[in-house]
């Protein structure tokens, strides 16, 4: 059964109403603690571990992990791309979002530049879709792939939790199609 037009009415407001109170109540970014972050220890800890793990990992994709892909069998050396490209994504957002930090303190970018949403690290992004285990094939994989891909792993979480803690959690992503629906029902009616 589909909602009537003033079902559907009501959940948009409500909709619109929750997401209005969670924009409107979410903490703003402060500057002192964005600075005090990226002026401690800890920041230049996970800078140097960030981009050093980004050139260890993209020698072992050149070199030893290219020789070793093309020994795997056929649905291997698919989780190893999927893994490979997986591991490389989490890596730039990794990267990139240091670097935005060190941008902001080194006075090259304003914070509120930095708390847009282009910048934010989202829980999605950390590729939770069943991975190479969804594929089977994680045993075949080269050790130091599957060991590259923890640290990866680990290290995205650590700085999603960072982004979160520092700029308040992101906003949810929406559904597409749920959202195109909901403006074709709100501009023809729905009933």
């Amino acid at each position: 059964m589909r909602p009537g037009p003033r079902l559907a009415s009501a959940r948009r407001i409500m909709t619109t109403e929750s997401e209005f109170h969670a924009a409107a109540f979410a903490p703003a970014p402060s500057l002192d603690r964005v600075m005090g972050f990226a002026r401690s220890e800890l920041f230049e800890r996970t800078f140097k571990e960030g981009m050093a793990l980004v050139e260890e990992t993209a020698a072992y994709l050149d070199g030893p992990g290219r020789a070793a892909s093309k020994r795997l069998s056929r649905v291997a050396a698919l989780a190893y791309a999927g893994e490979s490209m997986r591991l490389t994504t989490r890596l730039m957002q990794v990267a990139s979002w240091l670097l935005v930090q060190r941008a902001v303190r080194d006075g090259e970018m304003a914070l509120k530049d930095a708390a847009d949403e282009k910048y934010r690290m989202h829980a999605r992004s950390a590729g939770r879709d069943g991975g190479i285990a969804a594929l089977g094939a994680s045993e075949a994989l080269p050790e130091a792939l599957m060991a590259l891909a923890a640290r990866g792993g680990a290290i995205h979480e650590r700085v999603r939790r960072l982004d979160a803690d520092m700029y308040g959690a992101p906003k949810a992503a929406g559904n597409g199609v749920v959202d195109q629906m909901a403006k074709l029902e709100a501009a023809f009616g729905g009933g």
